[in-house]
């Protein structure tokens, strides 16, 4: 063996220890997440045996007396469950296509703005509803809809309109709120995720759309839309893992859990906590494993028939 031989052999061998030690380094560093993630998200899976019996506190997990499928045929079986899971998946669709709609627009309006200083004004006032408290969300919108005091009230007085309504008894109107409130709520963090993605497209392609005599509408249509697919076609992937689980918080901080406004405001969360609340641990076990398989599905659903159309945009 040469002198050269030896020396390339102990060049190769400090590396692969010099690699080693990086990411052994990685791999301490990366534990504690690790560990987190396996105690929160991984031990506590074997508590869905809950949804197969009928849980007593008093005999525990394991001594609690097996009933099959009983808590699913229960859940299924009663007259909400259509109603509940109809509001569930409406809602779901409702807020993930308008709050993609709107990201992108805002996205887009963001993309477009020449001052630097505007941007972050006009930013930072766009997601600071998203670090808002749900409950306080819930004391804004009381303030507004309150049948004595609120204000829409007291705004509609001022036009000449009927200004006696109880909006907390008026079961119709509330799609319309919860979706107006989730949208303010949501768009902003949706628009940095699409506004990101429109910094990485090459400056030189507007520059050629220009030379080529395209204006503003036609730049965000044929270059940025295109450039934002990848990223709005994972979005919806996502988003339709989560079509079965509904906003907890905003069903029921905003409509103050008041009975009248079930009709078109519960969903899956909700109910499943009110029998919580009642101590029927084992339905509301049956429940939270049905809407888990269903958002697996969702997700390998949506990302084949992405995957079908456009290969380069799926997740995997």
């Amino acid at each position: 063996m040469s002198k050269i031989d030896v020396q390339h052999i102990n060049k190769a061998t400090k590396i692969k220890r010099r690699n080693d030690t990086t990411n052994f380094q990685l791999f301490l560093l990366g534990l504690p997440g690790m560990v987190a993630v396996f105690i929160f998200h991984y031990l506590p899976m074997f508590g869905i045996i809950i949804a197969f019996k009928k849980f007593n506190p008093n005999k525990g997990l394991f001594g609690s007396q097996w009933n099959g499928f009983d808590n699913f045929e229960f859940f299924f079986t009663t007259p909400d469950a259509v109603r509940i899971i109809r509001n569930t998946v409406l809602y779901s669709i409702d807020y993930l296509f308008l709050e993609m709609v709107f990201s992108v627009l805002v996205a887009i309006l963001f993309y477009n703005l020449i001052s630097r200083m505007a941007l972050k004004v006009y930013n930072t006032i766009m997601i600071l509803p998203t670090f808002v408290s749900m409950v306080l969300i819930a004391y804004i919108v009381y303030a507004m809809l309150n049948p004595a005091m609120g204000i829409l009230n007291r705004y509609l007085g001022m036009i000449g309109l009927p200004n006696d309504v109880d909006w907390y008894s008026t079961p119709a109107a509330w799609p319309w709120i919860l979706t107006v409130m989730k949208i303010w709520n949501v768009v902003g963090m949706g628009a940095i995720i699409y506004y990101a993605a429109l910094m990485g497209i090459d400056e030189s392609l507007f520059e050629a759309a220009r030379v080529d005599g395209a204006n503003k509408y036609q730049q965000m249509w044929y270059i940025a839309l295109p450039h934002l697919a990848a990223i709005i076609a994972i979005q919806l992937i996502l988003g339709f893992g989560s079509i079965f689980n509904g906003d907890f918080g905003l069903h029921y901080q905003l409509t103050r859990d008041v009975g009248t406004l079930y009709p078109t405001t519960d969903i899956i969360n909700t109910y499943t906590f009110r029998g919580l609340k009642d101590g029927n641990m084992s339905v509301s076990a049956a429940v939270g494993l049905v809407q888990s398989v269903l958002g697996v599905i969702m997700v390998l659903g949506v990302n084949l028939i992405v995957k079908k159309i456009s290969p380069e945009n799926s997740m995997f």
